[in-house]
């Protein structure tokens, strides 16, 4: 791998790390449903200049539907409950639960999309289990029942993610594919005009919110332009550049960057029984993500023809 290539990685993972330090200062004061709206509102607006800027067509080849029922599930639902779960959880707490996305794919493809799991994905699903259980029931500064109710929308919204990577493959790769950059933009079109009436209906009769906070509107921005247009482009270029194997060792490395950050700007701390947890949390991931040595001769010898 190029050092520009670990560069982006580096750079992405330090971009996502952030987006939970700014769900978890924006939420409490702007609402979470207020908040994921506006992160995937902006993050449309991002995309849309960003394709205006790079000259990008903006067809959808009968795509329309499906890039945006895909955003519902891949951005509206993940960043809702990202943005709930940032009203209970330290921001370095839902990043590090982040890394569960490839345990909830693993389990999603076994239960509804006919995959087959080896005795090393099972293991990994089983010790991700296991260290989310002690996750759960070994923080007694944030009290138990936001601890649950945290990890339950993290795990939601990485069920999510895990879904909506078979959808994408079964309802846009399969069938000709499309620009990674239009369904991006399709996806935040698609998430926008779920999430709109409930903010609507949240700015309407909710609770009152202070819209003149100029730090929130600052951790707003960011996530819809930085942590999500921005990294879309970053992300889909790593994809390119070094394919989706490599982009996925991301993954590790947001959990560093989301306790740092949240330590550096919150002077959040990770209990030892939630740091254990997220050791094995990580381990599992590396089990259900490292390609068996077989895979990786055929790809290469692949590559060579």
């Amino acid at each position: 791998m190029r050092a520009a290539d670990c560069l982006r990685l580096l750079l992405l993972a330090a971009i996502w790390g952030a987006s939970f330090l700014f769900m978890r200062i924006a939420a409490p004061a702007f609402g979470a449903i207020n908040t994921a709206f506006l992160r995937v509102f902006f993050g449309f607006v991002g995309l849309g200049i960003i394709l205006l800027v790079m000259r990008t067509p903006i067809k959808f080849n009968g795509k329309t539907t499906t890039s945006m029922l895909l955003g519902v599930i891949n951005s509206g639902l993940p960043f809702l409950m990202y943005s709930l779960a940032a009203r209970w959880l330290p921001a370095g707490y839902s990043a590090i639960l982040n890394a569960t996305t490839p345990l909830m794919g693993a389990l999603i493809g076994f239960s509804l999309f006919g995959e087959k799991l080896s005795f090393k994905k099972w293991a990994g699903v089983l010790l991700g289990l296991f260290g989310i259980t002690l996750i759960t029931t070994t923080d007694e500064i944030n009290g138990f029942d936001n601890v649950l109710w945290g990890v339950l929308a993290c795990l939601i919204a990485t069920a999510c993610y895990g879904f909506a990577g078979y959808l994408a493959r079964r309802w846009i790769s399969n069938k000709g594919g499309l620009d990674p950059k239009i369904v991006a933009f399709g996806s935040q079109m698609g998430a926008t005009c779920f999430l709109l009436p409930f903010f609507g209906y949240t700015t309407t009769f909710g609770p009152a919110v202070n819209w003149l906070s100029g730090e929130v509107w600052i951790c707003v921005l960011a996530l819809g332009l930085l942590c999500t247009a921005l990294a879309y482009i970053l992300y889909f270029r790593l994809i390119a550049d070094i394919g989706p194997m490599r982009s996925l060792t991301v993954t590790f490395l947001i959990p560093p960057f989301g306790i740092l950050w949240s330590y550096l700007v919150l002077d959040e701390k990770v209990n030892q029984g939630f740091a254990l947890g997220g050791v094995i949390v990580a381990a599992a991931v590396w089990l259900v993500v490292a390609p068996a040595k077989k895979s990786a001769v055929e790809h290469t010898d692949s590559l060579r023809h």
